[in-house]
């Protein structure tokens, strides 16, 4: 039993970092449908800018702030100088954004070369609760605390406030949105800066959980694409159902079946893309 118990808790908390990746990414794709092949860099560029922080003194929430609005501002550039301009081109908006996943790549390792680092966290986030025989780490409850914090804030803008009105208005009917006076561009450009933003934040709290690596960006960014795919572009619900089964049949499946841990993540997904298209949340 305590192994089901330890099993479930890192799903769930990977499926909660999961969330905070994918969470940007899924409104991204739902609403300007950009494959953005970048998302995973603005991951791990918001771990090492992180980094950066901590290794000039910050505070580990200092950290998180400044990386997440650095790779926001970085994310608002690649926008407005190309990917605005490329807008319909699916083609060309994937090749773009790839071509800048393997600049960001490249400049990731001139700048902070090809080591790996951890991201010390504050002490009150170290060591863990034990229950009997159970050890839960505090670090990992800390992660799914705020992907749970983040899923309440986004639905509460998206649901409950003019601006989410305006955002799915846009994402259903974009040539509606703009024949009743929305600035289409500013909440694209918005949506998409948030996107980079969020990624940013989950690149910073994985640093202290699994680390900041030279390849870690395109080691999670099929994990992020499988979560939006899975739960249905753009719906949020979906993004969230998505990263929990994603993370816990990868965590099951490395823990039960390591040499078929691919398979046990994929075959379901293919299983459940063959019933439902759209993914589990998707519009028809």
């Amino acid at each position: 039993m305590e192994f089901w118990i330890i099993q479930t808790f890192n799903g769930v908390s990977y499926g909660a970092l999961l969330f905070l990746l994918a969470g940007g990414l899924t409104l991204i794709f739902g609403m300007m449908r950009i494959v953005n092949m970048t998302h995973g860099s603005y991951y791990l560029l918001g771990g090492y800018v992180g980094l950066t922080v901590i290794w000039q003194g910050g505070h580990f929430v200092l950290a998180i702030l400044v990386g997440a609005l650095a790779i926001a501002v970085v994310g608002i550039g690649e926008y407005n100088a190309f990917l605005k301009r490329l807008a319909g081109q699916e083609l060309g908006q994937v090749l773009t954004t790839m071509g800048f996943a393997l600049i960001f790549q490249d400049l990731g390792l001139v700048i902070w070369g090809g080591d790996p680092y951890t991201i010390p966290v504050p002490a009150v986030l170290s060591g863990s609760y034990t229950i009997g025989q159970l050890y839960f780490p505090v670090y990992r409850i800390f992660i799914a605390v705020v992907a749970v914090a983040i899923a309440v804030i986004l639905w509460l803008v998206l649901e409950r406030t003019r601006l989410g009105a305006m955002i799915r208005a846009t994402v259903d009917d974009v040539e509606m949105a703009r024949g009743v006076g929305i600035n289409v561009p500013l909440i694209s450009m918005g949506v998409f800066a948030f996107g980079a933003f969020l990624a940013s934040v989950a690149g910073v709290v994985a640093g202290g959980f699994v680390g900041v690596y030279p390849g870690a960006d395109f080691e999670i960014l099929p994990y992020a694409f499988v979560v939006v795919i899975v739960g249905g572009m753009g719906s949020l619900k979906g993004a969230l159902i998505g990263a929990l089964m994603v993370g816990l049949l990868d965590n099951f499946g490395k823990a039960l079946f390591p040499e078929l841990s691919y398979f046990t993540l994929f075959a379901p997904m293919a299983a459940i893309l063959a019933i439902r298209p759209t993914g589990l949340f998707g519009r028809t």
